[in-house]
This record gives C-alpha cells, structure tokens and sequence, in this order.
C-alpha cells in the first residue's frame, strides 16, 4: 500500500493551552480570536488545535495564544509538540505565508513564565553543540536555564524563551537533523510562583 507522504519542510505544532479559571472557554476561544493565524493552516478538534505553516509563522501563533492568556494574570498551562521532517506526512493542511515579519505584535509584553523543554532531533545531524550554543544563547537573552529529568528547565521573559526556543528549533534542522520534533510545556501566573515571591 502506498502512502502519499513527503519530505515537505513545512512545520506544524500541535497545542493546548488551559487556563485555570472558570472563564476557562472565554479564554481560550477568545485568545484564538484575537490571533491573527492568517499566515498559517489551523484546525481545532476536541483535544488540541495544529497550526501548519513556515517555522516563524507557527511559532508567532503559538507564542500568541499563549501570551493572550498569560497577560490576562489568569494561571495558564500550555502544551506543545513542534514537528518538521516528519516522513510520515502529508504535503495537505499547510499554508506558507510570506517569509517576513510575523503577523502578531505583542512583542513588548512584559511576562514572566517557567518551562520544560525536549528536543528530539532524528535522522542524523551534529546537534549536540547546537543545542549548548543555543541554551547559552538563551542565557544571553536573560533565560534562567537549569536541568531537570527529561527536559530542560526556562524561566525569564516568555517573549525571548519563545524566540530561543524557535532558534533552538531552526538551528537544530539546519544542523542535519531530517525530522525534529520538540516538545513544550509553559506555565504562567502559576499561584506557587507567585508564593515563591511574596
């Protein structure tokens, strides 16, 4: 049996965000309405939403729905799994906006936020270096950066811990990596981080 599947480089992430409050479906459907995806494909089902695009495009999204919430001061958790190269599929459900600036601003909120990321770079590629540069890339940008099991562990700024992760991302598959897949979780607002500084 033959599958149509390709070695498109299109990007995709499938996410969820949950907002803790009672208001939790105004949040969400109310983030989504205020970002502009028009540079992306997107689609919702009854566990998460994919956003399918150029790698800038799916990030600028996702750091957008995020940031709609967390800057409403309500305690928001987010979950992501970032994919290109995957050999299994499809060259349907993908829109290439134009390279160029992203299509949301929101660049000057200020939000702090904690995280935990993996990567998993697959088919080849000297990825290692790449990615200690890029954590201390990340650390440049003022990103507290420890270890944890499993993952990495963010905290600083949630608008430089996006464009780190993006370049972590980026430089990862120019690296050889053929398939790259990362996985995301973000907390913001959280009540024990607020105890943490009282």
């Amino acid at each position: 049996m033959s599958q149509q599947c390709g070695n498109s480089r299109i990007a995709g992430c499938s996410f969820s965000v949950h907002p803790m409050s009672d208001e939790f479906v105004e949040h969400i459907k109310g983030s989504l309405k205020e970002t502009d995806t028009s540079n992306v494909w997107i689609d919702t089902d009854e566990v998460t939403t994919t956003v399918r695009g150029e790698i800038e495009h799916v990030f600028d999204v996702t750091r957008a729905v995020y940031l709609q919430i967390a800057r409403s001061g309500v305690h928001v958790a987010f979950n992501a799994t970032y994919s290109i190269g995957c050999p299994g599929d499809s060259e349907g459900d993908q829109y290439t906006g134009d390279i160029g600036d992203p299509a949301n601003g929101l660049r000057d909120v200020k939000q702090n936020t904690n995280a935990k990321f993996s990567l998993y770079p697959m088919g080849g590629g000297d990825y290692m270096d790449v990615i200690y540069r890029e954590i201390d890339r990340m650390k440049e940008k003022g990103i507290e950066v420890s270890a944890a099991h499993y993952a990495t562990k963010l905290s600083g700024d949630v608008n430089a811990m996006f464009e780190g992760l993006e370049d972590v991302f980026c430089e990862t598959e120019k690296s050889g990596s053929s398939h790259t897949v990362m996985t995301v979780t973000m907390s913001a607002n959280s009540p024990s981080e607020k105890g943490k500084r009282s």
